[in-house]
């Protein structure tokens, strides 16, 4: 956590969270190891979330911290000495106490680490890739962010720095949102169908009254006008329905070519022309 706050120098360390259980952690911590720590200052910003503060300025406080963990001023770097392999979860869960943040995954996919120092976004970055996560670096307001998109990726970094719990509760949100996802599909779909069946009917239907109200019905061949009939009686019956309804049933496919031919007819009268009674 000292490693990756906002400011780490043998004259100043600042420690600045927007989080509380992240202030608190720090406050316990630095106070096992070195003695109380500063006062925790808080500010409300525009935004309304509220920032914690730990300014330590006593040099005499700050050397203690720089001899212990082997901190190097102006240079911010992991010291493999002092960190064994099964702890690197740990150190990774430091760096997200200090600068971490995860976005609502209902509206995005997104973690990030806001690293004050290019050397150090490198390393965590390395780390991360060593446990298979892939991660981006972008410059933002001074600060470099780690950044990771992918809810696999993420599922896996807070897996791996001991946040079980969030994990289990990214994959419950991702799998609600397959499955509305899929019921709003399924839904536009039906719906979309619906649509055309109904524009298809009002235009089957159009066709039938013009042929009615200019040749009649009783032009049409006998198989023609059974469909045309049972149209213009049943405007809501699907093309499958009407084959079923029909003295000799046929398949969906041989009533649809039934209504080619009856639009074919009806546009044979828009143009002026006569058609085959045939």
């Amino acid at each position: 956590m000292l490693l990756f706050c906002r400011e780490l120098s043998p004259g100043r360390i600042s420690f600045q969270t927007e989080s509380k259980v992240s202030a608190d952690m720090f406050a316990e911590l630095f106070g096992k190891i070195f003695g109380p720590v500063p006062e925790c200052r808080s500010s409300v910003r525009k935004n309304g979330t509220v920032m914690y503060a730990f300014e330590i300025t006593d040099t005499v406080l700050t050397g203690k911290v720089f001899e212990k963990y082997r901190f190097t001023e102006g240079k911010r770097s992991f010291d493999t000495g002092m960190i064994a392999t099964t702890s690197l979860g740990v150190l990774t869960a430091g760096a997200f106490l200090a600068c971490g943040s995860v976005n609502d995954p209902e509206k995005e996919y997104h973690l990030e680490f806001s690293v004050p120092d290019q050397s150090l976004a490198a390393e965590l970055r390395t780390l991360l890739g060593d446990i298979g996560v892939t991660a981006g670096t972008v410059l933002r307001r001074g600060q470099y962010i780690v950044y990771i998109k992918g809810s696999e990726y993420i599922e896996d970094t807070l897996t791996f720095i001991g946040a079980q719990q969030c994990t289990l509760e990214l994959m419950n949100v991702k799998i609600y949102k397959d499955v509305r996802n899929k019921a709003n599909r399924i839904a536009n779909c039906d719906a979309a169908n619906i649509d055309k069946v109904v524009t298809a009917a009002m235009r089957q239907t159009e066709d039938i009254r013009l042929i009615a109200n200019t040749a009649g019905l009783k032009s049409l061949p006998a198989e023609l006008r059974e469909v045309a009939e049972l149209r213009l009686e049943n405007t809501g019956m699907s093309l499958q329905e009407i084959g079923e309804s029909l003295s000799e049933p046929i398949s969906r496919s041989g009533v649809n070519h039934r209504f080619q031919k009856l639009a074919k007819i009806a546009a044979e009268i828009r143009a002026g022309g006569m058609h085959d009674e045939s």
